[in-house]
């Protein structure tokens, strides 16, 4: 692996360490959160907390084996200043949303930590995977001082697999950037294999975990570093890094007139004469996107 110096933005880059039996992946979003943020007017705040769960749904979303499953992250509060936050991705369709309470929020000051923003909540992750896997969702409080550690909590608590995520966002008169790593230890081998003995203090994974741990904030957003290069950085001392160049990363708001037809036409007659407005059209409204469809009747 060479050190490259060009700018890498929007892709999705996934890495192992097979003699650390270690993987991973890195990420940096920057025309792409841009148009996500872009569909409604948020606060500093707002801005930057959407921002970061959005690298978080890329890097484990990358982690599906199956192009066509979908990761779903979604955090949820009791009576918090934000009620939702939700980010999808699907073979590097991203797309994201949150709704808050703006008069409790501008209470907060300029810099909110997440127990304020959220309160009590929780952290719900789920694969939906379409090569006949089924579903599956893990759920864990919304502890600690970023989602960042609450994702890492969940990969603990509900695979089992010692990770790693580091995640930055900076947001300026230019737009924002994000970026972010996420390092996972899968002991005994190569993925695919039955994971055995692991343990969190397991020396090649205690090993991984600090050279991943001393990635800096200002490398994740750096538009001039590539996340090839920050892998180098890294880990050049490794006797082998495999480089895996993933999908590009698109605002992915799958609404449609099409999509509002097939699901509104589930519903009995008696409810859909309930949504028609007085010209007997269908609103929609798109939470993701802020836009208004008007279906037919």
């Amino acid at each position: 692996m060479t050190q490259e110096v060009e700018t890498f933005a929007d892709r999705l880059l996934g890495f192992a360490i097979p003699g650390r039996d270690a993987r991973g992946k890195a990420v940096r979003l920057d025309r792409t959160i841009d148009e996500i943020l872009a569909a409604h007017d948020y606060p500093p705040a707002i801005t930057h907390l959407l921002a970061e769960a959005l690298v978080l749904a890329t890097l484990a979303g990358g982690l599906l084996k199956d192009a066509s499953g979908q990761l779903t992250m979604q955090a949820q509060t009791e009576e918090g200043v934000v009620r939702l936050l939700v980010c999808d991705y699907r073979d590097g369709a991203l797309r994201g949303y949150v709704d808050f309470d703006g008069a409790r929020l501008d209470g907060l000051g300029a810099n909110p930590s997440l127990p304020a923003l959220f309160g009590k909540g929780y952290l719900a992750i789920t694969f939906d995977m379409n090569d006949g896997q089924g579903r599956y969702q893990g759920v864990v409080p919304l502890e600690g001082e970023s989602l960042a550690e609450a994702v890492e909590s969940y990969f603990a608590q509900s695979e089992q697999v010692p990770t790693l995520i580091r995640v930055a966002a900076h947001a300026g008169p230019e737009g924002c950037i994000a970026g972010g790593i996420l390092v996972q230890h899968l002991a005994d081998g190569e993925e695919g294999r039955e994971r055995l003995h692991v343990r969190p203090d397991h020396p090649e994974w205690e090993h991984v975990a600090v050279l991943a741990g001393s990635t800096r904030h200002e490398e994740l957003t750096d538009p001039g570093l590539s996340m090839e290069a920050l892998v180098w950085r890294l880990f050049h001392e490794e006797s082998t890094v495999r480089i895996q160049p993933g999908p590009d990363i698109v605002r992915g708001c799958r609404c449609s007139v099409e999509h509002y037809e097939q699901v509104i036409a589930r519903f009995p007659e008696q409810d859909r004469a309930e949504m028609r407005d007085e010209a007997g059209k269908i609103l929609v409204d798109c939470a993701f996107c802020s836009k208004v469809f008007e279906i037919e009747a």
